[in-house]
């Protein structure tokens, strides 16, 4: 019984000095007078034994415990987590990140984005990047109402900081008429655009909320009473102007039959990753998740938990 005392005494005090000490493996064997392989011995059997516990005391392990759980829950290809603490700079950071991952890839690919607040701060977040191979494609129109470029439009400031080929949608995000969206949809450019999203590796987009705060609304592509329509028929968020309800089915009708955007790409062909951020973001992160509209997300801590 004493040597088996003295004996776990040895592996606690060469498991201490190695990592709560810092101490190398020769420096553990000097100052407990064994050689370097009886040290390593010890150190080793700390570990199979159980004594040593290792637990990282920083957000980022949080970040990650909650992407590997987001991922296993609601069948993620890819999951990033922002601290929570200023959530509005760290997820545009992770998008940024991961956009310019793929940007640097040396393969040719077909990157498609659509547009928001949170994708614009991490365009400008990109350094300038060479990449004549890639194309890069809106999924959305690019022109606001009143006939100006829309001011949250992605694929231009993009444009400014990479040199792949881009290909803009001329459109309103949400037209007038059925007729004239149908009119618009016929243009052989229009179409060959809508089938290159279709055929992105990956495409960026945003998770807009459907309340007051809709920037469909704000930004002046739906009026209030589109927003009660859908609101009425259950919709709890869009993609690219698409709206859907909380179980992430396309609503029928309504604005729905006037968007211009192309498709939401299909994840079995691409990965699409949604980024947003804020508890106002959370039914229609559900949404989205449920109808598995998104195979990849972005977010921020404090989201993650909730949607875990």
């Amino acid at each position: 019984m004493q040597n088996q005392s003295r004996r776990l005494d040895q592996i606690a005090r060469a498991a201490w000095l190695a990592h709560v000490a810092g101490k190398t493996q020769d420096e553990i064997a000097g100052l407990m007078g064994l050689s370097r392989q009886t040290a390593q011995r010890l150190i080793a059997q700390a570990m199979a034994e159980g004594l040593v516990k290792i637990r990282i005391d920083h957000p980022s392990a949080r970040c990650m415990e909650l992407a590997a759980a987001l991922r296993a829950k609601w069948g993620l290809a890819f999951c990033e987590i922002a601290p929570a603490d200023a959530p509005e700079a760290g997820v545009p950071h992770h998008v940024a990140d991961a956009m310019e991952r793929w940007l640097r890839r040396p393969e040719p690919l077909t990157l498609a984005l659509g547009t928001g607040r949170t994708l614009r701060r991490a365009v400008a977040q990109l350094p300038h990047i060479d990449c004549p191979q890639h194309r890069i494609v809106s999924l959305t129109g690019n022109i606001a109402t009143d006939g100006s470029t829309a001011y949250y439009n992605v694929l231009f400031s993009m444009s400014e900081m990479v040199t792949a080929r881009s290909f803009p949608m001329p459109l309103s995000v949400i037209l007038s008429t059925i007729e004239e969206r149908e009119a618009m949809l016929r243009q052989s450019g229009v179409r060959r655009v809508i089938e290159m999203a279709g055929e992105a590796e990956v495409a960026f987009v945003g998770i807009g909320a459907l309340d007051d705060e809709a920037p469909l609304l704000l930004d002046g592509f739906i009026a209030r009473a589109d927003l009660d329509a859908l609101i009425a028929a259950g919709a709890v968020g869009e993609i690219t102007g698409w709206a859907y309800d909380a179980e992430g089915r396309l609503i029928k009708g309504l604005s729905n039959a006037r968007v211009a955007s192309a498709p939401i790409p299909s994840r079995g062909r691409t990965l699409v990753i949604g980024a947003a951020t804020g508890a106002r973001k959370l039914p229609a992160l559900r949404g989205a998740l449920k109808g598995r509209l998104i195979s990849g997300l972005i977010a921020d801590a404090t989201t993650a938990e909730a949607l875990v």
